[in-house]
């Protein structure tokens, strides 16, 4: 038999042996697991930062398509300011040309309304014979006659002009809508 004192001595050798041997696979046991929190933490921070990436391409490609449309409609509004710039009157020739005529015709008219007068204080003249009167009355008739065509004249010219100046609004105010409603369909 063995003695309390070499019992005790192998006892705390057993002792020593089991409580070393469960160290040594407690702490397998933790570095496995804190290995495998380790490798799980670095797959959830790169599952992130891929989410991370993936959200900022798709914000970056919004962002490009924004830039894209918004260049578009700074070219489309630059087009519409020159066409809104260069918007004059589209029968401003003709307008003019029909003005000429009106003043060359109211120049022919002031001799004519002159000239009638004149024939019209002669043929008030009591003192004027048959044989003077007749001439003067044919003068006066003549006069009278170039006078109303004259007035005739100017007057289908101020109905022309009035027709191109009223065609002039229409068309201006047709191209101002489209060009608002341009701008209205714009996105921006």
């Amino acid at each position: 038999m063995q003695t309390p004192k070499h019992q005790q001595a192998q006892l705390q050798t057993t002792s020593s042996n089991i409580s070393s041997s469960f160290s040594s696979v407690d702490i397998q046991s933790i570095e496995v697991k804190d290995e495998e929190m380790s490798r799980s933490a670095l797959n959830t921070f790169r599952l992130k930062e891929e989410e991370i990436e993936k959200k900022k391409m798709e914000v970056s490609q919004k962002v490009q398509a924004q830039l894209g449309r918004v260049e578009e409609e700074t070219k489309r509004l630059a087009e519409i300011r020159e066409e809104l710039e260069s918007l004059t009157d589209p029968t401003m020739k003709e307008v003019a040309t029909v003005r000429k005529k009106i003043d060359i015709v109211n120049k022919e008219l002031k001799p004519l309304g002159q000239t009638c007068q004149k024939k019209v204080k002669l043929l008030g003249l009591v003192s004027l014979s048959y044989d003077d009167f007749v001439p003067v009355e044919k003068e006066y008739k003549d006069a009278l006659e170039a006078f109303n065509e004259k007035n005739k004249v100017k007057a289908q010219l101020i109905g022309r002009l009035m027709e191109l100046v009223s065609e002039s609004e229409k068309l201006r105010m047709k191209k101002l809508e489209e060009l608002s409603k341009h701008i209205d369909s714009m996105h921006l």
